[in-house]
């Protein structure tokens, strides 16, 4: 925890007289043992006090300090930046002066944090130094403590005030809802309350309820991987999952169908939609709730995992005046939370962006967006005729299904727009083979699409416990690199700790694979030569393998040999 910043400060602090070296050596020595900022060790030690080591670290970085214990930030001022990226980077938004935000900081040479939040936010940052204590009860206090919020949370459940959705969209009346009234016991609306807020406290990205036959089994998807937690008694399985049914507008009466619903809870003061399916079992109904937390979609391209060359080419690439822009992958691979950054970064008043979407995961200021709903005949392709008539400059489809929707897209390319979509394939190169078979005409492809780019996500290593790794001689062979190829890579690994369950990592990030189409990668298109021809072509221009922009991750010590290896196939040269 203490790093080269923190000698760094103990060094600064030393030279201002504040500590002696003896001091100073303590300091760093308590801050390596606890895992603590060297700040917060010289403040515990009582060798200074907060405010005096702010004022010295202001002073020698040419900054302002702050007493955040005696400062209110305005409502307006606090929704500039979520709560999840205030706790993320540990900043305080204080005050906003025309486009600039000044946002409290306990570390100044965390530049990377300044930089995220300043491409996030479209805004110039002005930091100011803070106490790093005084900014996380700063958080807590104007954000909320989680505590109060969890108590909060389950006092509005109780009492009726979430909104619930029916499978017409609709919010369903409180005398609709106690119509339904045999799951509206008070332990399972408080059971059912807690395995959603822990889920979402967990980072879990689905809630799988599973009827086992002597077992209802409660699962939490976490970083992509499923974890068992403990469930509620076999008795309880019935009343939590008309609970959840009833909770999605889902007929409680109907279980041998499958059924799909929509749950919107604020969870911590945040707002959560969940897509609810539920699927007939022989031991009873299994259920899985997919959490969309609409603030973890607020990313901007810098923080999706680009290597600084592909982010380069990315970003001319997405202000071009037209074209197919193709993101392709599995379900679950983060296709939508980059097309969303995508368009959050070209999104300016002079262009008109359109967006149809099954579903519209969050609402993006100033972007017209709709819902698909097949049910009324609203689908991708009947949708895109329509928007076409409101003349705007992007448009982006959820997914790209079918002949129709296909041609609609590369038309509206040919004609002037800007067109993003994704596509279920495996690699880049493979999208355009799929485009053909689906029914498209090779020209058409060869003209309108500007790139295809797969990717998939890993898991990061858990910076609380990360440790430096020495791979064995295997792993080196299946990496095909030697021991002197290393010497300045930056190998590690988690040991496994509390902050990350005992896995090693915490939070995932994109690797990609992008390809972008010139004059030879065209002419192929023509020929309608197979996916392996474009792949070597594409290489040839410099496109990395999914395999290789993970194994430079690796090596910068984001992730781990291993996850690259789970996540990607073999690569075809």
């Amino acid at each position: 925890m203490l790093g080269s910043n923190g000698s760094y400060f103990a060094e600064i602090l030393t030279q201002a007289g504040v500590i002696t070296e003896d001091q100073a050596k303590a300091a760093e020595e308590a801050a390596e043992q606890r895992r603590i900022p060297l700040t917060t060790a010289v403040k515990e030690l009582g060798f200074a006090d907060r405010n005096c080591i702010s004022q010295v670290l202001a002073e020698h970085f040419g900054l302002r300090s702050i007493d955040l214990a005696t400062v209110d930030v305005e409502k307006d001022v606090l929704s500039l930046i979520p709560h999840s990226v205030a706790r993320r980077y540990k900043v305080v938004p204080l005050e906003k002066k025309d486009d600039t935000l000044v946002v409290a900081i306990s570390d100044p040479l965390n530049l990377h944090s300044i930089d995220s939040l300043r491409m996030l936010l479209k805004m110039h940052i002005e930091p100011v130094i803070a106490d790093a204590d005084d900014i996380q009860k700063s958080i807590e206090r104007h954000y909320g403590a989680e505590e109060e919020a969890v108590a909060k949370m389950l006092e509005e459940i109780s009492s009726g005030d979430i909104q619930f959705i029916d499978e017409s969209g609709k919010a369903m009346t409180a005398e609709e809802q106690e119509e339904k009234a045999e799951a509206e016991e008070a332990p399972v609306i408080k059971l059912v309350s807690l395995l959603i807020m822990e889920a979402f406290r967990n980072r879990a990205s689905d809630i799988h309820l599973e009827p086992l036959g002597r077992k209802f089994r409660i699962r939490y998807r976490i970083d992509g991987y499923c974890h068992e937690v403990e469930g509620p008694p076999r008795r309880l399985q019935s009343s939590v999952l008309s609970r959840v049914k009833i909770m999605a507008g889902m007929d409680i009466a109907e279980k041998r169908l499958p059924q799909d619903g929509r749950i919107l809870i604020k969870v911590l003061g945040r707002e959560i939609d969940l897509r609810v399916s539920a699927l007939p079992g022989s031991h009873g109904e299994s259920i899985v709730m997919r959490i969309l937390d609409k603030e973890g979609l607020l990313l901007g391209l810098s923080e999706l995992g680009f290597s600084s060359e592909d982010q380069k080419t990315y970003e001319k690439l997405i202000q071009l005046p037209h074209g197919v822009l193709l993101i392709t992958g599995p379900t679950g691979s983060g296709k939508t939370t980059t097309l969303y950054a995508c368009l959050n970064y070209i999104n300016r008043p002079d262009r008109k962006i359109i967006t149809v979407e099954d579903p519209v995961e969050y609402t993006l200021s100033g972007i017209n967006q709709v819902h698909v709903n097949e049910d009324i005949g609203l689908t991708f392709a009947a949708s895109l005729r329509s928007i076409l008539r409101q003349a705007p400059n992007v448009i982006m489809i959820g997914e790209i299904r079918d002949l129709e929707t296909a041609e609609i897209a590369i038309n509206a390319a040919l004609t002037g727009h800007l067109v993003f979509s994704t596509l279920h394939t495996n690699d880049a190169p493979s999208a355009i083979p799929r485009l053909i078979d689906i029914g498209v005409k090779p020209f058409l492809v060869a003209s309108a699409l500007q790139s295809v780019m797969a990717q998939r996500l890993v898991r990061k290593i858990c910076p609380e416990c990360a440790q430096p790794y020495d791979p064995p001689d295997y792993e080196l062979q299946a990496m095909g690199l030697t021991r002197d190829e290393l010497k300045n890579a930056n190998l590690r690994k988690g040991t496994g700790c509390r902050s990350c369950s005992n896995t090693g990592y915490r939070g995932r990030i994109g690797i990609f694979e992008l390809m972008t189409v010139n004059d030879d990668v065209q002419k192929l298109i023509y020929k309608c030569v197979p996916a392996t021809e474009i792949r070597k072509v594409a290489r040839q221009y410099g496109m990395k393998t999914l395999r290789e922009d993970g194994m430079l991750k690796v090596l910068s010590g984001v992730t781990t040999f291993a996850e690259v290896m789970e996540t990607t196939i073999k690569d075809v040269d």
